[in-house]
């Protein structure tokens, strides 16, 4: 099997941030290895010595982070690094939004097949997007191929929209099937800490992850019509850091939430004990900055059930209303309280929408499918590239 190299283009990586994009990008280069794909990863650090690193997974080469603008990272070596780097390469992926990565592929112009996967809309920079929206176009127009994560958001991204014709539709995907096992001695250490039978949310603290709506959701005031008990508890396990963590702490202390654990960042080790002890998972999401949701995946494949919002994006796609778990409007702390009552009361029927939920899982969101696919495109480009 000839063997490819691709470069892969994002504005941070492992191990210097820990999110979903930078585990996609992780999923991918593991599981494409094993089929003659050879990956790096170009991308900016703060500590940008040595240059390069390796992963287990791939090869990162790091160009110093020089200023940040409204969450885009930039830097006047990457430049010079892009231009080498996309020389190594036989094919470019870039993983959007980054806008530094849009100029440098106009300016340079690589002779080389390139593609993106676009990961999510420009939600919250409207100001700066309307200065930025000609270079993307421009951009996006050059490339030979445009990967959505799941079909809701290529139907509904106006920018996809725009590109259908070159559109193509590859789901993420997450591990090989099985979860991990657990730790026995992390389960006892964490089920004495936070008990068990709680909700699950694992992820970056950020603006569109709707905790703050999680938080009113489960506070005493919110009490179901009819109920005779008076407030009922939900217990809750946060789990991950991030620029809204302070915020969300003081919410949670003033509306007297003492069932809230904060957990902050965990290890591997220790989100797999949390999700064998969780009774669901629940992803809050509210905006469409939120394109797929891994965690989602994560939930699915330990079996549990989810809790998401419609928002037009990929949770929607891994997450069936009434199937896999339940999906409630956007913004609505009552309707989220609702359903998580639901499968707090009754943990038979959150056992079999987790079984569903893990059967999905195995139907769609596998690391090796998604690879497979990234695989099937790579050659198809290289193919449709030589004269």
């Amino acid at each position: 099997m000839t063997s490819v190299r691709v470069l892969h283009v994002f504005k941070t990586y492992f191990p210097e941030t820990q999110g979903g994009l930078e585990e996609v990008i992780r999923q991918i280069c593991r599981y494409t290895h094993p089929l003659g794909v050879q990956t790096r990863v170009l991308t900016l650090s703060a500590d940008s010595l040595p240059e390069t690193i390796s992963l287990p997974e791939t090869e990162v080469v790091r160009c110093p982070r020089q200023w940040d603008v409204a969450s885009c990272g930039l830097s006047w070596p990457f430049f010079r690094a892009f231009r080498r780097q996309a020389n190594w390469a036989d094919i470019i992926h870039y993983h959007f939004p980054w806008p530094l990565a849009d100029v440098a592929h106009i300016l340079m112009a690589p002779r080389k097949p390139s593609l993106i996967t676009y990961h999510a809309d420009i939600v919250r920079q409207q100001g700066l997007l309307r200065l930025y929206r000609p270079i993307m176009h421009r951009f996006l127009g050059q490339l030979d191929t445009i990967v959505a994560t799941s079909s809701n958001y290529a139907h509904t991204s106006p920018v996809l929209q725009r590109f259908a014709h070159k559109v193509k539709v590859i789901p993420i995907g997450l591990g090989e099937g099985q979860p991990p096992e657990p730790d026995p001695d992390r389960v006892s250490a964490l089920r004495q800490r936070v008990g068990e039978g709680f909700f699950l949310f694992v992820g970056v603290l950020r603006y569109y992850k709707g905790l703050h709506h999680l938080l009113e959701a489960i506070a005493p005031h919110h009490v179901d019509a009819g109920s005779s008990q008076g407030a009922e508890s939900l217990p809750l396990v946060i789990a991950g850091s991030g620029p809204m963590e302070q915020a969300l702490r003081e919410q949670a202390k003033q509306l007297g939430l003492p069932h809230v654990h904060f957990l902050g960042q965990v290890s591997d080790a220790d989100k797999t004990a949390l999700l064998q002890l969780c009774r669901g998972v629940v992803f809050p999401s509210h905006l469409r900055a939120e394109a797929f949701g891994l965690t989602l995946l994560e939930g699915a494949m330990h079996g549990k059930p989810l809790i998401s919002t419609e928002i037009g994006t990929g949770t929607s796609f891994v997450n069936r209303h009434c199937e896999t778990g339940f999906v409630v409007p956007p913004n609505d702390p009552a309707a989220l309280r609702r359903f998580m009552l639901i499968l707090h009361r009754d943990p038979a029927m959150a056992a079999t929408l987790g079984q569903a939920a893990q059967r999905r899982y195995l139907d769609l969101f596998t690391a090796p499918r998604m690879a497979d696919a990234y695989e099937r495109l790579y050659r198809q480009l290289l193919s449709a590239d030589k004269p």
